[in-house]
């Protein structure tokens, strides 16, 4: 059987204020193409559709589009998993009716222990859909208030899982979810506020091919395992990220072969660095001045307007870095980007500023007890 595997499209994100949506409509332009050119029998879209719960309507358009083509235009059945950005609820609206024409939209954590069944010559192949899921609506759902933390809860709808799975048959699994030792970028939201985020490979043992989501930088957990990456560069910590497409052929015994398939973006994200002089020279014999770029200015003495003078050879400069300026970086009262903080570091050292002592043994324990119980809908970042 022939999987085309992606994930983290982030449909309506920005980057530094710049909306991204055309340049996401541009690739998903060339993903339909993929999919006529690959006659994959099945995509698997392994979460973060949308980049918040609610997404913008052109964003709902594109992806209502980019389906209709691939799921009604030509006959290939998509499966596509609840990422922890997007709303469960909203993104399995109408799931029942749709999976009757091949699109199969799972939000809820039933959608593991109701596999999608998919034939080929060789037999059945069973497809677990495991959303983001949370360790609240895990025990709740399975009854088992024992479950604590993100991987007891994986491990838990796993094993229902595995023991749904016809005997002999091949099984795939589509999930969402951050896996020890696997490498980050800045532009992923963490998927823990309060205890670990993360879950050990294995966990997935025993499933023939596992098409994860959440980390946005390609790459392979084990034979068997991997992660797509994102659609495109969300960040600057990614420009030497190559985004790709996995083409996944599934053999009669169960075993893969992975072939990456890379897209062409319409604007690039790249970093440069010099002197605001140097950078502009530069530009002249640049052939791509269009892309996405964020400038390390080296200069020591004052620039004056520096945005505006790169703007004027480089119109899509959106991010400015001044190290020179940032003199003493490391020592006390050194400037510190909270944007690269996670909330219970944030209340910790708020919390020493204040009382002047830190946290407790006891008291970190409550205060990741109280974020774990948080609505992520209200943790959502300002679009």
């Amino acid at each position: 059987m022939q999987l085309l595997h992606t994930a983290d499209w982030h449909l309506g994100r920005s980057l530094h204020g710049a909306a991204l949506l055309e340049d996401q409509a541009h690739l998903l332009e060339q993903f339909v193409d993929l999919v006529r050119d690959e006659r994959p029998d099945v995509v698997l879209m392994a979460g973060d559709v949308y980049d918040r719960a609610v997404p913008p309507a052109a964003a709902v358009e594109l992806l209502d589009d980019v389906l209709s083509r691939i799921v009604l235009g030509l006959g290939v059945p998509v499966i596509a998993i609840a990422g922890n950005h997007d709303s469960p609820e909203r993104l399995s609206f109408g799931s029942r009716l749709l999976r009757e024409a091949g699109l199969h939209l799972r939000g809820d954590l039933l959608g593991a222990l109701e596999p999608v069944v998919l034939h080929d010559v060789h037999g059945p192949i069973g497809f677990h859909p495991v959303p983001f899921l949370e360790p609240a609506v895990v025990r709740h759902r399975l009854g088992d208030p024992d479950l604590a933390g993100i991987e007891a809860a994986t491990a838990a709808v796993l094993d229902a899982a595995r023991a749904s799975r016809a005997a002999g048959a091949r099984s795939v699994v589509v999930a969402h979810g951050f896996v020890s030792g696997m490498a980050e970028s800045e532009s992923e939201r963490p998927l823990s506020l309060g205890g670990s985020a993360c879950v050990d490979a294995e966990v997935f043992r025993g499933f023939d091919y596992v098409a994860l989501g959440h980390l946005h930088r390609p790459q392979a957990v084990a034979p068997g395992i991997r992660y797509a990456g994102s659609l495109m560069r969300y960040s600057f910590s990614e420009a030497d990220h190559d985004k790709e497409i996995l083409a996944v052929e599934l053999g009669p015994d169960g075993a893969c072969t992975v072939r990456s398939i890379v897209l062409s973006p319409r604007h690039q994200v790249r970093c440069l660095e010099g002197t605001l002089a140097e950078v502009l020279a530069g530009a002249e014999a640049d052939g791509a001045r269009d892309d996405y770029l964020s400038v390390t200015l080296t200069d020591r003495e004052p620039v004056f307007d520096a945005m505006g003078k790169l703007r004027q050879v480089y119109p899509n400069v959106l991010h400015i870095e001044r190290p020179a300026l940032q003199a003493g970086a490391g020592a006390p009262g050194a400037r510190i980007d909270h944007r690269k903080i996670g909330v219970p570091e944030l209340f910790s050292s708020f919390f020493q500023e204040v009382t002047g002592r830190p946290l407790d043994e006891e008291q970190h324990a409550g205060l990741a007890g109280v974020l774990e119980g948080l609505d992520p809908d209200a943790m959502e970042a300002a679009p």
